[in-house]
């Protein structure tokens, strides 16, 4: 049966659908101010990608943020669940999912069954997710998706010590007008947003293997950062798009639900 998970987020929307086991079609989009309209306009994005439609989907399954107003969803899961159940199907040795979203950052450990055991999440502050990086992205004047490659050519250390993103701001104007190199900036920016979240991380105690999920996971310089912030080798999920995880995790409870009406039946 092809069924479908559809994760709606604070800044961007997903969706995946499956079958047996295998991604036919993914999509992500910006997020629109209703998360309705986020959900059917990246789901029939996802849909036009298959050559499917609506009723060939036998089951959905929402996640994120936005995950109650989702119009066609069959249920909802939590969007920690859903990075942990697709990290594990990947990767099996997986015991920690650290994922840094539009507008927090949270980190979940598992069991040797990919069950979640512990998680933790900061939502409270922007100086630890993506939207602290398009901030900066936007007051150095660069391109969101540059930000790795560009702080990889940084041969001085910087450091930004404000914490607050408004204050950080300010830092980062600072230094561009000491005459900085941009990279260097970015670097830095990079290395202070990892040590908040290897923080957050630590709090519930790092097991490896770690992987990292998100849209930040794009992002080489918060990766190689993280990395070094916790001291381990991160590893990545090799051939599935970072960001589109939590929709694949939704899927996979989907197949889940579908094999178990099946056997019921």
């Amino acid at each position: 049966m092809i069924v479908a998970g559809c994760d709606i987020g604070s800044l961007t929307a997903k969706a995946v659908i499956m079958e047996n086991g295998n991604i036919l079609s993914d999509a992500i989009m910006r997020a629109k101010t209703r998360p309705a309209d986020s959900a059917n306009e990246v789901m029939q994005m996802a849909l036009d990608k298959a050559g499917l439609t609506m009723n060939d989907i036998g089951y959905v399954v929402g996640t994120g943020y936005g995950r109650e107003q989702i119009p066609f969803v069959d249920q909802v899961e939590s969007e920690i669940s859903c990075h942990a159940k697709a990290a594990w199907r990947i990767m099996p040795s997986v015991r920690m999912v650290i994922d840094i979203g539009g507008q927090d950052a949270k980190a979940t450990r598992m069991d040797d069954n990919g069950n979640v055991a512990r998680y933790i999440y900061n939502d409270k502050c922007a100086s630890g997710t993506g939207r602290f990086l398009e901030i900066m992205a936007e007051a150095l004047e660069v391109p969101l998706e540059k930000l790795g490659s560009l702080a990889a050519k940084s041969t001085e250390k910087l450091s930004i010590s404000n914490q607050c993103v408004i204050f950080a701001e300010t830092e980062v104007i600072s230094l561009v007008n000491e005459g900085k190199e941009t990279s260097d900036i970015l670097n830095a920016l990079h290395h202070s947003l990892a040590k908040r979240v290897a923080s957050l991380a630590r709090s519930i105690e790092v097991k490896t293997d770690v992987v990292m999920t998100g849209g930040v996971a794009k992002n080489s310089g918060v990766f190689n950062a993280l990395s070094e912030a916790l001291d381990i080798e991160l590893k990545a999920l090799n051939g599935v798009d970072p960001q589109i995880i939590g929709a694949m995790g939704a899927a996979l409870y989907a197949e889940e639900k579908t094999q178990e009406m099946k056997k019921a039946s």
